[in-house]
């Protein structure tokens, strides 16, 4: 009688047991924040989400998919502190004093890569990468209509001339939060970033668009 043999039990294909999808996707947002699209290989990101090839594939398609993912992922979590500054009480000034100073915090935490992913991506992406590219961009200008919105509010309450360009301005402060994202990315301190963000409110400070910025 032939003696039965005992077979190791087969490793199942796939994901680990482990696997999160949620954690996986968060560790790519950071590492792509950190190196940038083409800064960050396939092999770094199985590697850090200890994934294999296969079990990449079928849960998130490509790397350029993961990419768009992992942005509107950040764009999610940063619009909590964002938004609520933009619609806190107080006058537009604090509201602007209040989002940028948020955005100090935000860009020189000790536990995540510095500076904002959004900001520093489309410097990170080749001309090749057009439909990335554009993806930040509609990110910046989401944000900026954001702002505009704010300011118009403050205009039409009289808070602000009437006769300010809320364009032009909502571009200014886009243009300065940014800075800052890239100013901390350059290891600019957070004290520093607290310093730019008080001297661009004073624009709004007492009568200071009167005239100034205005269409």
């Amino acid at each position: 009688m032939t003696p039965k043999k005992e077979c190791a039990p087969r490793r199942p294909r796939g994901r680990p047991p482990s696997f999160d999808r949620d954690i996986a996707l968060s560790q790519a947002m950071t590492l792509f924040w950190d190196r940038g699209y083409e800064g960050t290989s396939f092999d770094d990101l199985i590697g850090v989400m200890g994934i294999s090839a296969s079990s990449f594939y079928n849960s998130f398609a490509s790397k350029e998919a993961l990419y768009v993912e992992a942005i509107e992922a950040y764009a999610r979590r940063e619009s909590a502190w964002f938004t609520q500054a933009l619609g806190s009480d107080g006058g537009v000034a604090l509201a602007f004093r209040t989002m940028l100073d948020a955005a100090a915090l935000a860009f020189t935490r000790c536990d995540a890569p510095s500076g904002c992913m959004i900001a520093v991506a489309a410097t990170q992406c080749s001309p090749a990468q057009a439909r990335l590219r554009q993806m930040v961009i509609d990110q910046r200008h989401a944000a900026e209509a954001l702002m505009e919105a704010r300011l118009a509010q403050a205009a039409a309450t009289g808070e602000l001339s009437e006769n300010v360009d809320c364009a032009a301005l909502a571009a200014y402060f886009s243009a300065v939060i940014n800075g800052m994202g890239v100013q901390a990315r350059d290891g600019a301190s957070r004290d520093r970033l607290l310093q730019i963000g008080a001297l661009a409110v004073s624009v709004l400070g007492g009568n200071a668009l009167s005239g100034q910025l205005s269409s």
